[in-house]
């Protein structure tokens, strides 16, 4: 029986810890430095073991991880490629959902000297944006963009934010600081974050706006498409509003001093407007996904669109985002631990979309836990 364990206790590492956890196949732990964490965590699946570590620790985690056969990662930003060499290191598999900054294929000679498996970005967006990406590609004679639109949002809109937060804040704040990389005319550009907005209407949720982000991350150089973008979604207003606190220097992370104290900008901003973004007890939310590809095939241009809306399981007391970022990762480290995808390096999530009959399955899957993608196919006149 696989032992797996789950690196972060948060919303979304509780519920892949819970979801492998249903497998009988398996015996899961959950690591993590909070306590109460753990103990939602628990209450969750029953069958989960805990345990209480310092994951900001390289060492630790190595040492930690060492009892196991396969490792899931769903930890903060900041330590995701700390974490990510520190399980290579320690002879591993991986699969892990961390939006890091840095870029995990970096370390993919590494993970193959150790003759690991690693799937990163394994989420939903970046994840399965990347898998639905990578097997369009493959689906044309000649792909020429791929858009993607993602965003978490609360199901009803509330003044001032008219947003809610469905993962860690911090992460959302990078979301509208970072700048964003697209691709025009097959070259890298970057534009700011929160820039080029655009109203679209989605069935079931209404119109939102849409902003620049850095979410294409490594399509920008692992598909030969000439135009791409990724960007996120929120309700009308909230991008502008997110403009005048980035303008006013309130998400920065530069001391400044007040009086005879000094503080970060970003630090106070946190501790005043995270509260404000926490979704209340019985609040539903929701997770809208859209991706366009367009191309030639048979000598015709063709439009294919993935659509995704998912929204809170009140069975489970499960958000929408939580379930559709868990679920990719969940999926794949069964695969990997079962020996049905064995792949030695850091394995980006559309070359694993564009593997023959992968999507089929991953999807397939998704359709068991009762998150549903849709596909359609246009011709463009």
């Amino acid at each position: 029986m696989p032992k797996a364990i789950v690196l972060g206790a948060g919303m979304v590492g509780s519920v892949m810890a819970a979801d492998l956890a249903s497998d009988p196949d398996f015996t899961v732990t959950v690591a993590d430095s909070r306590a109460q964490s753990l103990a939602a965590a628990k209450v969750r699946a029953p069958r989960l073991a805990t345990l209480q570590a310092d994951l900001s620790d390289p060492r630790a985690v190595r040492e930690l991880v060492a009892g196991y056969d396969l490792v899931l990662g769903a930890i903060a930003s900041p330590i995701g490629f700390q974490t990510l060499r520190a399980v290579i290191e320690a002879g591993k598999n991986y699969c892990d959902i961390t939006f890091m900054a840095e870029d995990a294929a970096d370390l993919d000679e590494l993970a193959k000297q150790h003759g690991v498996t690693c799937v990163v970005d394994c989420g939903v967006a970046p994840g399965m944006s990347h898998m639905l990406a990578g097997y369009e590609v493959g689906q044309f004679d000649e792909c020429r963009s791929i858009e993607i639109y993602v965003g978490g949002l609360p199901r009803n809109r509330r003044w001032p934010f008219q947003y809610k937060a469905p993962f860690a804040p911090s992460d959302v704040i990078e979301e509208y600081t970072r700048p964003a990389r697209i691709v025009e005319h097959g070259k890298i550009v970057v534009r700011e974050a929160l820039s080029e907005p655009e109203l679209m209407n989605f069935e079931g949720v209404g119109t939102l706006e849409a902003f620049n982000s850095d979410g294409l991350r490594s399509l920008a150089y692992s598909l030969k498409v000439p135009f791409m973008k990724e960007k996120t979604l929120r309700y009308p207003g909230h991008i502008e509003l997110m403009r005048v606190f980035r303008a006013t220097g309130l998400f920065s992370k530069d001391e400044i001093e007040i009086g005879e104290v000094k503080v970060r900008p970003l630090e106070v901003t946190s501790a005043l407007m995270f509260p404000l973004w926490q979704l209340q007890p019985g609040e539903e939310e929701l997770t809208v996904m859209r991706v366009i590809a367009r191309g030639l095939k048979n000598g015709r241009e063709e439009r294919h669109i993935w659509d995704l809306l998912d929204v809170t399981d009140q069975r489970t007391n499960t958000t929408s985002m939580a379930r559709t970022t868990a679920f990719p990762c969940t999926i794949m480290a069964r695969m990997v631990a079962r020996g049905e995808f064995q792949s030695a390096g850091v394995n980006l999530p559309e070359a694993v979309g564009a593997r023959t009959g992968m999507i089929e399955r991953v999807i397939a899957e998704h359709e068991r836990r009762g998150v549903q993608y849709s596909r359609r196919v246009e011709t463009v006149d």
